[in-house]
């Protein structure tokens, strides 16, 4: 029982919850929805998650402090999208750690520059240059859903759970997207923001 956790955006700005846009929808949603579905996930296992994240965790980095608010600078709305997305690594990889031996198993994906509506939102001078270039060098849709479909549905994928995949194949997250401890405090500050109890399942040592 596959279940996809996607919706992006890449704009800058505050939802009305008070949240920071792209980490309400690219981080908080999924992980809420996941919370949701988890009894359903379990009871029906196997089954897998699979989180739509991105290369652009590179440039992620996440106050936790100030988790959900905007960060600051002339290029908050690009730091902003690269946090949701180091966010949606450390809730695959921390997801998987809590689920261990239950039969379901979570996978972060990157998907590849995709020729999507993603910046749509940009400003027109940006988009006036994004647009070819996405024509001419980006993939198509239909090509960017391979290793999303792949994560859902090759088989003997289960030694790999919490794993970051691109390409078909799992390759290692750079170093923020590696550090336990950082996706151990995302999941509890994520559950306080949205008024979560606290899990029943925790990380297998």
């Amino acid at each position: 029982t596959p279940h996809n956790a996607h919706a992006g955006v890449s704009a800058g700005g505050t939802t009305e919850d008070g949240f920071s846009l792209p980490f309400q929808v690219n981080h908080l949603g999924h992980f809420l929805l996941t919370q949701l579905l988890l009894q359903r996930l379990q009871s029906s296992a196997p089954s897998r998650v699979v989180i739509v994240a991105s290369s652009a965790h590179c440039a992620g980095r996440l106050r936790m402090a100030e988790l959900g608010r905007p960060p600051p600078g002339p290029f908050a709305a690009f730091q902003d999208y690269c946090d949701s997305k180091l966010a949606n690594v450390l809730h695959a990889r921390q997801l998987a750690a809590r689920l261990q031996g239950t039969g379901v198993t979570a996978y972060a994906v990157h998907p590849g520059f995709v020729n999507t509506r993603l910046f749509r939102h940009a400003p027109l001078w940006l988009q006036l240059l994004w647009t070819p270039l996405s024509w001419f060098c980006f993939r198509s849709a239909a090509e960017g859903a391979r290793t999303v479909l792949f994560c859902a549905t090759q088989d003997g994928l289960e030694p790999f759970s919490g794993c970051y995949f691109a390409d078909c194949r799992p390759l290692q997250p750079w170093a923020q997207g590696r550090d336990d401890a950082a996706a151990r405090e995302l999941w509890d500050r994520s559950e306080r923001l949205l008024g979560l109890q606290p899990s029943l399942c925790t990380p297998v040592e």
